[in-house]
């Protein structure tokens, strides 16, 4: 069949980065059993094994080499993966054959390649969510102090600015930086476990020296990149682990979301817009439309990658004594999935907010409309200091308020409350139009944008220098 008579996972075929693909895909996943089979026999050769120097060279020179047709014909026969790939490369490596895999089982190779591979995706989700956040603080010092209308219920509120609102999309993409850096630093290896995690079989082949066994697992851990381990396991390292990892890219999806979701009101309101190319249709019908698409696929695939979530925290909550094989399909799927979502969700954000456009103008009158109803306070205090009476003015400006409100809502009028508070001589003596400076209602939030630009992303920056500006990846299609 071609490619174009079977299922193309999406995420592969339009969406994720090939740096993603490339991490979860089969030569680096089988490479780094082989990587992990040659590792062991190395550490078990200095431990005093009879394993020769022809062996490991023969083993080194064939760990990118994999027919994989030869493993598939291997599986078809045996159905089990692991020993579909030792036959294939002792085929490979004939001379080295007795020694493949020696001790270990299936999850020596499984658990800690996938810890590997799950080290790999998040420091490159981790590059991501960095540039992210550094064009998103750009942006947000940049309309640091345009006043925009707030909002709480979405029902128009106190101003904000456009820098201000950034920064609390910018904000939640800190808190899941921080969640990352956690689950990174805390990432270890599997190990030399054994088939029930007691290291049995290992302390059988040396003799029953428990000094060789672990000095076994230190030197495969250190050939690996790990350094340390898991202090106890079963067959598999704990699933919650994963349920952990996938907790953290579910949190980024969740940021995304939540600002997909706000970019999008605001394109409808047209105060914003998401980047539109030049030849790019917004409705195959209607010829007119700009459709926010970056933002929703980014929310959908955000949307995804939260599912994916609970299916990580139900396996890991169903595991059986020392391990069940009901996670294994589960994990192929959810695993890659996950990450490959979650890297199409940030190199769309990014696009996104690098070509955000603003319109200041539409953002004014929006504001315009409702500032009167906001001023009313301010309006209210100025009248008393002039020398009004605050209950009569208060009923004034009330009655008045009621009345613009009907000429918007229920004629389609505009709001006339100014109008018809310069016409009352109880606020003959107040400046009404100085009391629609926005300027005046933001509170302290271009204070707000430069402080936590400095007090919380400088650092950032400063700690991922070279991630600023390292490849954003490509929105595709």
């Amino acid at each position: 069949m071609s490619d174009f008579e079977s299922y193309q996972n999406p995420l592969i075929t339009r969406y994720a980065s090939q740096q993603m693909s490339r991490i979860w895909s089969s030569q680096v996943r089988h490479a780094t059993w082989r990587r992990l089979w040659v590792a062991l026999a190395e550490s078990q050769q200095e431990l005093g094994l009879e394993i020769t120097g022809e062996q490991l060279a023969s083993l080194r020179d064939a760990i990118e080499d994999i027919d994989f047709e030869v493993v598939a014909g291997y599986e078809r026969d045996l159905r089990h993966d692991v020993m579909a790939h030792v036959h294939a490369y002792g085929d490979r490596c004939p001379e080295a054959r007795g020694i493949i895999h020696l001790g270990a089982t299936s999850c020596f190779v499984t658990d800690n390649t996938d810890l590997l591979l799950l080290r790999q995706s998040l420091e490159l989700v981790r590059d991501r969510l960095v540039g992210v956040i550094h064009h998103l603080a750009l942006f947000a010092a940049a309309r640091r102090d345009l006043p925009c209308l707030g909002f709480t219920h979405l029902q128009p509120a106190q101003p904000v600015t456009i820098g201000k609102r950034a920064t609390l999309w910018c904000y939640d993409l800190v808190l899941d930086l921080e969640e990352l850096e956690h689950r990174l630093d805390s990432l270890r290896l599997r190990g030399v476990k054994g088939t029930t995690g007691t290291q049995a079989t290992f302390l059988s082949l040396f003799d029953g020296d428990h000094q060789k066994v672990a000095r076994l697992e230190e030197l495969v851990a250190e050939k690996m990149g790990g350094g340390r381990v898991y202090p106890v396991t079963g067959q598999t390292y704990s699933r919650k682990i994963d349920a952990q990892v996938l907790g953290v890219l579910g949190g980024i999806g969740i940021s995304a979301h939540k600002a997909g979701n706000d970019i999008r009101i605001l394109q409808h309101r047209k105060e914003m817009e998401e980047p539109f190319g030049t030849r790019q249709v917004g409705s195959s019908a209607m010829a007119y439309k700009r459709n926010p698409m970056r933002s929703e696929r980014m929310c959908g695939l955000s949307r995804f990658a939260i599912s994916l979530c609970d299916s990580a925290t139900d396996t890991a909550a169903t595991q059986w004594m020392e391990r069940t094989l009901d996670d294994s399909a589960n994990r192929r799927l959810v695993l890659p999935q996950a990450f490959l979502a979650i890297d199409a969700v940030l190199i769309l954000y990014r696009n996104i907010v690098e070509g955000l456009v603003v319109y200041p103008e539409v953002i004014a009158r929006r504001l315009n409309e409702e500032l009167p109803f906001m001023a009313t306070e301010e309006i209210l205090m100025a009248g008393v200091r002039a020398g009004g009476d605050r209950q009569e003015l208060h009923e004034a400006i009330r009655v008045h308020s009621q009345a613009a409100g009907a000429e918007v809502k229920e004629r389609g009028g505009e709001n006339d409350l100014m109008s018809r508070l310069q016409g009352d001589p109880q606020f003959a003596g107040v400046d009404l139009d100085g009391a629609l400076d926005a300027s005046g209602f933001i509170g302290r939030a271009v204070e707000q944008v430069d402080e936590f630009i400095a007090g919380v992303i400088e650092p950032i920056r400063e700690r991922y220098r070279g991630a600023l500006d390292a490849d954003a990846g490509e929105v595709t299609v």
